[in-house]
């Protein structure tokens, strides 16, 4: 039996990440005892990871599939698959400042700091993301043209510009303004932690979600891909269902055709005959945005309507299509 490598996260991911796949139809034991819980499938293994490592770890093969921060796949620049974006732990990359700088965005904190001659200190977890920000920042281009910031961490520093300093940070990155950065590029959610420490957000960096990832040689290997397409398949369903309702109601055969003229569906409604002569039972999955619309006509034309949150909606068709490229 083949049996492949599932790495989940540890952190800000994990409560939500063992949710989702408790969603997905897994039952997880032991992860708060142990970094290798066992999973109610026995062809995975699971081990937990800081999301930090785990597109690298994917990229280099010692895991096959797992759970990260598109963040993080951008900032170790893993070259891996991305599978699905699993649609939760949202958070933004974002450039702030202490609210006393009048500065309104990076290109004004740069300026100023080239016009009074003076050294800007950059503290961030994110390296290569904000090496990558600033160095494509037109008034950096105009001044220093290719030359690379200096980045310091406490294993090694590169780069060759000393006006403008990148510092890796260990956490808690909206402490260090005013005396150890003037500007840092932090991770938030909401921005509240960012406002309580009086810092004001000037530009968002990237969008990030956890993202379902792979790794490429495992997913050209038929059993292991297999197994991946298999969780995938039940992720995606989760990732579905998040957006869709289940109907259910009971029609009278002369308004059978005005409902169905109403109703969307993900391919075609199911009807069925009752034992009541001249009433049908229809129901299908919709797109829960577009029930609001649709409530008042089936108000009007249909009864007993059940409302149903479904936990998964599997498009099979299109992870076998996907499945075949």
């Amino acid at each position: 039996m083949e049996i492949i490598k599932l790495a989940l996260p540890k952190g800000s991911l994990e409560k939500a990440t063992y949710q989702f796949f408790e969603n997905a139809g897994y039952t997880i034991k032991g992860q708060t005892r142990t970094y290798r819980p066992i999973i109610n499938d026995e062809s995975i293994s699971v081990k937990i990871l800081r999301p930090q490592e785990i597109p690298k770890n994917i990229q280099e093969g010692t895991q096959d599939v797992g759970v990260s921060g598109e963040d993080w796949v951008k900032e170790n620049k893993a070259d891996v698959v991305k599978l699905l974006d699993l649609d939760y732990g949202k958070v933004r990359i974002v450039v702030a400042l202490p609210d006393s700088n009048k500065s309104r965005n990076f290109s004004s904190v740069l300026n100023n700091h080239i016009k009074n001659k003076k050294q800007l200190r950059i503290s961030t977890e994110y390296l290569n993301l904000a090496k990558q920000y600033v160095m494509n920042n037109e008034i950096y281009k105009k001044k220093y043209g290719n030359k690379t910031p200096l980045i310091i961490t406490p294993w090694f520093k590169t780069g060759t510009n000393k006006d403008v300093k990148i510092m890796f940070s260990f956490g808690a990155t909206e402490a260090k303004p005013p005396e150890e950065a003037d500007v840092i590029f932090d991770v938030i959610e909401t921005g509240s932690t960012l406002a309580q420490n009086n810092l004001k957000v000037i530009d968002t960096i990237m969008e990030s979600s956890a993202y379902l990832i792979a790794n490429k040689k495992a997913l050209k290997e038929p059993k292991k891909r297999q197994k991946i397409y298999d969780v995938l398949s039940l992720c995606k369903g989760v990732v579905e269902a998040k957006s869709k309702v289940h109907i259910f109601m009971n029609v009278k055969k002369n308004n059978l055709n005005r409902v169905l003229g109403i109703i969307p569906s993900l391919e075609s409604p199911t009807i069925s005959e009752l034992s009541t002569d001249e009433w049908y039972s229809v129901n299908t999955v919709i797109p829960k945005e577009e029930f609001l619309q649709i409530l008042p006509s089936l108000r009007k034309y249909a009864q007993g309507l059940i409302v149903h949150r479904p936990g998964q909606v599997l498009p099979l068709d299109k992870i076998h299509e996907d499945e075949g490229k």
